[in-house]
């Protein structure tokens, strides 16, 4: 999608244009919240790359390096708050210029910041799932668990990862993961989609209903590398949907944008909102 002299010149344009928009959500939105993000301003990662769904399945050793790593930074997570941008997306929404948000990120803040009408294309991270049999509960009783049979862990600290763990390199093997207690064998797993492995079926689906119900696509913190996310852009491409963009740094599609701007979701959605308010009172 090239750039035309009718397109719009500021975001504040693009949204009084195609008000009713689906936004996709990236890691960038959540950086302002102490979530680090996963990729440079080149969409290079900036860690070495997160766990792979095949590895977690097929190594217990995987697993014990995962939970313990997790024992340490899922802090992070935990303690984060939505932040700004989080919340002019809920009260934009609420205005009836946001039709739903399609989020990449696993931290739930979009919907602690009062967004209503989410879909959480990776899942959430303050849930675990069991492989064997199904059986969910919340995270925090699990570290709880896992807490109680590894208290040294507990005095560690490191720098978190995006993904919910930390940069800590030690022996893991003496770690003690519990497994399953209703089917006594299954494995414990975060309830998120990780790299590797597909989005559900199902989640497509709904996220695919979401944008063809409205105007437009605007993608906010997200380099979009991984298909998961790029795939929107693509359908909003084939459904002549208009498409901007407001990110720091290199996408997979910046070549499909009616718009991109290059700015910190936070600031950006701010003037926005405030751009917002001034027309109303004129």
């Amino acid at each position: 999608m090239t750039q035309t002299q009718s397109a719009p010149d500021t975001l504040l344009d693009f949204v009084q244009r195609h008000s009713r928009l689906t936004v996709l959500t990236g890691a960038g939105i959540s950086t302002a919240s102490g979530i680090p993000d996963y990729r440079d301003a080149e969409g290079n990662w900036k860690h070495s790359p997160p766990m792979q769904h095949q590895e977690f399945m097929g190594s217990h050793g995987a697993r014990q390096r995962y939970w313990a790593r997790a024992l340490v930074g899922f802090r992070t997570l935990e303690q984060a708050r939505p932040n700004t941008a989080h919340a002019v997306l809920a009260r934009l929404e609420a205005r009836g210029l946001i039709n739903g948000i399609i989020t990449q990120n696993v931290d739930g803040l979009h919907q602690r910041a009062g967004s209503k009408r989410v879909i959480d294309l990776h899942g959430r991270a303050d849930r675990v799932r069991c492989m064997g049999c199904d059986m969910r509960r919340l995270r925090h009783e699990l570290h709880a668990e896992l807490a109680e049979r590894n208290p040294d862990w507990l005095t560690l600290s490191a720098a978190p990862r995006p993904d919910g763990d930390a940069d800590l390199e030690r022996d893991f093997s003496g770690f003690e993961v519990p497994a399953c207690q209703q089917c006594q064998s299954g494995v414990w797993k975060p309830d998120v989609v990780f790299f590797g492995d597909s989005v559900p079926a199902s989640t497509v689906k709904d996220a695919m209903d979401l944008l063809a119900d409205s105007n437009g696509l605007l993608v906010v913190g997200s380099s979009l590398m991984v298909f998961s996310g790029f795939r929107f852009v693509r359908a909003a491409v084939q459904q002549s949907k208009p498409i901007a963009c407001l990110n720091l740094g290199r996408t997979r599609a910046d070549d499909l944008y009616q718009l991109k701007v290059s700015q910190s979701a936070e600031p950006a959605l701010v003037s926005l909102e405030q751009g917002l308010e001034a027309l109303e009172r004129v």
